[in-house]
């Protein structure tokens, strides 16, 4: 940073989700080691786990947190403002309420006045009013430039097929206009692509990823939107350290190297009963150790044992580790007996599991996983669990994958291409933050001079 460079202020607003939340965090920390000033705008119960994470932060950069108020009922309180934790049959309310946010939204850019704003995929409007303040607006994409290169081929040149045959969707699987909360920001916010975010920034558009991974898709990408993809890197977020769960990482250091699969489908993703069954059945038949984290919706009163097969747990006994809620993700993929990560395969996952160079068993399950577990595939880091024609998985075909990557040299393989992925990733990273920087900064001075 040259010491004559001016200051520059950026609000940054992210999605109320938290594979959102946490990307915009880590952007936010970065850029503000670049000489912006940044303003980070979310609801109270988003910003307080916002807090958390500053204050556990090692170089905890100097960040200001902007409260978003959504308009709040008996039936959805401000505890519900976020989609982590909140019950599935309220997130239709949550789009509503955040839409209804667009004038406080303005208040608050009218009295800020940043330099720039840097807006999230459900939210155009906070382009439209930017601009109509005459400041600029870029996006952040906090996924896969492959997923955004797809669906935007897929709605706009459905005629041809994806140039990339190693992406596709199977037939039980969904597309955007089959997800009525997607189809419904679709047609209120772009009459015509649904991609009113990106049409609407200004110049670039900011992409969590890395060219080594995704190189010729965020190439792509920029050809069907004419505009130029910054990648700002994987921005995995900081190990916690002392916080971690001390418990589960000793029992993980009584396992053999590699021995050891971990099993998390996600903050924000539940297994139903049938799910959990077949994945109890593939760990017992595989004879594996393993930790697996379990989420229930917040409300529903379900118990583990009427879950699971029926004295599963002693008959795994000290083999598996079962954690009800939250676990050290970052510690335990980081840990030298992990050699397997069976995960949904959302976006933050994807890329930790490169990071740690851990082998991943795909269970995808809506909207962008699917076609990030297919990308892992290509790369040559993950294989996917075999599914029926109605999209369901047995325990067999679990305890399959299993095999492959614990115990078969296809393990060993994906893992050596895993840890030569995240080499290349981790020598990117200050180039591309140095790089996002100098656009943003150009986009804000050029509408200066204006």
């Amino acid at each position: 940073m040259e010491a004559n460079q001016t200051m520059l202020s950026i609000l940054m607003f992210p999605w109320l989700g938290h594979g959102h939340v946490s990307p915009y965090i880590e952007l936010a920390k970065n850029l503000s080691k670049k000489n912006f000033k940044i303003y980070y705008c979310s609801t109270p119960v988003n910003l307080d786990s916002v807090r958390g994470a500053l204050a556990r932060s090692s170089d905890s950069p100097t960040i200001h947190l902007v409260e978003l108020h959504l308009p709040s009922s008996p039936e959805f309180p401000p505890e519900y403002h976020t989609t982590k934790n909140i019950p599935p049959t309220l997130i239709p309310k949550l789009f509503e309420a955040f839409s209804q946010s667009k004038s406080s939204f303005y208040t608050i850019v009218s009295s800020l006045k940043p330099d720039m704003v840097i807006y999230d995929r459900f939210q155009p409007w906070a382009a439209s009013a930017s601009s109509s303040l005459g400041i600029p607006a870029v996006n952040f994409t906090p996924g896969a430039a492959s997923v955004h290169a797809f669906y935007y081929h897929l709605l706009r040149k459905s005629d041809s097929p994806f140039p990339y045959d190693a992406l596709y969707l199977q037939d039980y699987e969904e597309r955007p206009s089959q997800n009525a909360v997607v189809s419904k920001i679709i047609q209120e916010d772009d009459k015509n692509s649904g991609f009113a975010h990106f049409e609407l920034s200004q110049d670039i558009i900011l992409v969590k990823t890395s060219r080594s991974f995704e190189g010729k898709y965020m190439d792509y990408l920029s050809v069907l939107l004419q505009k130029t993809i910054v990648s700002v890197g994987p921005l995995i977020a900081r190990a916690a350290g002392e916080d971690d769960d001390s418990e589960i990482l000793q029992w993980l250091s009584s396992k053999s190297q590699f021995s050891t699969v971990f099993i998390s489908a996600g903050s924000e993703n539940y297994l139903s009963k049938d799910q959990m069954q077949e994945v109890a059945k593939g760990l017992e038949i595989s004879k594996v150790d393993f930790i697996w984290v379990v989420r229930f919706p917040q409300g529903e009163r379900v118990s583990l044992d009427e879950m699971l097969p029926k004295g599963f747990l002693d008959r795994v006994g000290e083999r598996g580790m079962i954690v009800q809620g939250w676990a050290p993700q970052d510690g335990i993929l980081a840990h030298p007996s992990v050699g397997a990560f069976v995960s949904h395969c959302g976006w933050n996952s994807t890329l930790e599991s490169i990071h740690f160079s851990v082998p991943v068993i795909s269970i995808p399950f809506k909207l962008d996983q699917p076609l990030n577990a297919r990308l892992m595939v290509e790369a040559g880091v993950a294989i996917e669990v075999v599914r029926n024609g109605s999209g369901n998985f047995s325990g067999k075909e679990f305890a399959n994958a299993i095999k492959k990557v614990i115990f078969e040299k296809t393990g060993q393989e994906m893992r050596e291409k895993a840890a030569e992925l995240s080499e290349k990733m981790k020598n990117e990273d200050e180039g591309v933050i140095n790089e996002a920087a100098e656009q943003l900064r150009k986009i804000c001075m050029e509408h200066k001079q204006k």
